[in-house]
């Protein structure tokens, strides 16, 4: 369980999540993945994610270009493992090699992207690597778009003050 030092939004508001066993909060998770059929351990909110990070019981992954994470913005202690590269977006060839590189397949690995696409398949394919507790983080970086087709409006971990950094 979190204590109450346990880090605060930007907001300064203390979501419920923190008050949650990381335990918890993975089972909760782990629902997610067989109510929505997916091919990964779960799925966890931007809160849950950095609840579990705070609790040191998990790492995050970005999975965006080094453009994005450079010019858009990262989270904190996160590590980069661009799952798609360049202009074209073509599939990271290294992208499981470098994960190798950094992960346990144990470790309870969360992935991130603008809005959840891309770190879905980043997450499929670490747990067909052999990665036993992949997670999609929900929603993103950057979230969904809006009516006038701009993000970080609707959700994802930037509308919901969570820490970031921008080069």
């Amino acid at each position: 369980m979190f204590n109450e030092s346990a880090p605060q939004n930007q907001s300064g508001i203390l979501s419920d999540v923190f008050k949650m066993t990381p335990e918890e909060i993975l089972n909760r998770a782990r629902a997610r993945a067989k109510e929505q059929n997916l091919l990964c351990a779960g799925a966890v909110t931007p809160e849950e994610a950095w609840a579990l990070v705070c609790a040191d019981a998990a790492v995050i992954v970005d999975v965006r270009t080094q453009e994005e994470h450079k010019f858009v913005g990262y989270v904190p202690d996160s590590i980069l493992i661009p799952w798609m590269c360049g202009n074209s977006m073509v599939k990271n060839p290294s992208f499981i090699s470098e994960a190798s590189k950094q992960l346990g397949k144990d470790a309870n690995i969360l992935m991130l992207c603008r809005s959840a696409k891309r770190s879905a398949g980043a997450a499929e394919a670490l747990t067909f690597a052999g990665y036993t507790s992949v997670f999609n983080i929900m929603e993103g970086f950057e979230g969904d778009l809006d009516e006038n087709m701009q993000r970080n409006h609707i959700n994802g971990w930037r509308f919901r003050k969570l820490p970031w950094s921008q080069e």
